[in-house]
């Protein structure tokens, strides 16, 4: 009797998958880069002509995703001072999550970064103009830094969307500009002047005013955001609407000292407002002196540290750091 041949076994559905995936790239013939494409149709180009244009086009295409990257998702920068230590010592340099933050809000507790008014001078008043009357002038600063005893309609101005609203809640009536005002080069003085709000004024342009603004990134920790009251309480700890914060309770932060005047009584935080603090609260210029941190002006949280080597990684809570 004759033996029958053994059936040959057939292989895997992904086996035969890769082994066609594999031919197919090993017959596919290489496409030179767009560039060199584009440049053949007009000029003869030799292979080390080629080449170099194919260098040029990869450089320019990473140069590109790098600008987008930095520009829409992420943002690298770095602390000189030390206003939050321990969690970010002076020179410390991480990347910001920029990105995500469209699609969900910060929470109490991490660190966050924003644009903050460090200066504001006026550069001009249009004579006859409503701070010309009130007697407003050239060099005059309605911000300047670590000055809490200027300001607006009584309040230190942390952003120019804080002063345009601030304008326009006093349409139709007036509105008190303390201001800096240089006598020498080594003397100033503090000036009161109620300016008249016309109708319809929006910004200082509609009061007569020209300015030179001047932001800076700061970083603090998110403490509380619009609609919770906030208080530093006896003993340095927060308290939210009422009750002790338990994200905080290992934390504490001064409640004494010249200009503080926000989050020692209860404090209401504004609808889409934050209140932040730095962790290393004696030596931190934050929301107890110049209030709060409008969500416009809010830019993304920090993710990832790169600098120094020694603390290299994640932070501020992504991929199970640590918060504090």
């Amino acid at each position: 009797m004759k033996k029958s041949k053994p059936r040959e076994k057939k292989p895997s559905l992904l086996v035969r998958i890769w082994r066609w995936y594999r031919e197919r790239r090993r017959r596919r013939v290489k496409k030179p880069p767009w560039a060199v494409r584009l440049l053949r149709r007009r000029f003869a180009l030799s292979p080390r002509t080629e080449k170099i244009i194919g260098w040029i086009e990869t450089i320019v295409e990473v140069g590109v995703l790098f600008w987008l990257i930095i520009t829409f998702v992420t943002v690298r920068m770095t602390v000189p001072t030390g206003s939050m230590i321990p969690a970010i010592l002076p020179g410390d340099s991480f990347f910001v999550d920029i990105l995500s933050y469209h699609f969900r809000d910060p929470t109490p507790g991490s660190i966050v970064v924003f644009w903050f008014l460090e200066e504001l001078r006026i550069t001009g008043v249009k004579p006859g103009s409503p701070a010309a009357e009130a007697g407003l002038q050239v060099g005059d600063y309605i911000v300047a830094p670590g000055r809490w005893d200027i300001g607006v309609g009584g309040e230190p101005v942390p952003s120019l969307l804080t002063l345009s609203r601030c304008i326009q809640a006093a349409q139709g009536g007036s509105l008190e500009f303390t201001v800096l005002r240089e006598i020498t080069a080594r003397e100033a003085q503090v000036v009161d002047a109620w300016v008249k709000i016309p109708s319809g004024a929006k910004d200082l342009k509609d009061l007569g005013i020209d300015y030179k603004a001047r932001r800076s990134r700061y970083v603090k920790r998110l403490v509380a955001v619009g609609g919770q009251t906030v208080q530093i309480g006896p003993g340095g700890k927060i308290y939210i609407n009422g009750e002790p914060s338990p994200i905080f309770a290992n934390m504490t932060y001064a409640r004494t000292g010249m200009g503080i005047r926000y989050g020692v009584e209860p404090t209401l935080v504004p609808e889409g407002h934050y209140f932040v603090l730095g962790d290393n609260t004696l030596n931190s210029y934050d929301s107890r002196y110049w209030g709060f941190v409008p969500k416009e002006e809010f830019i993304g949280c920090p993710f990832f540290r790169v600098w120094p080597f020694s603390r290299f990684g994640p932070m501020n809570g992504y991929f199970w750091s640590r918060r504090f």
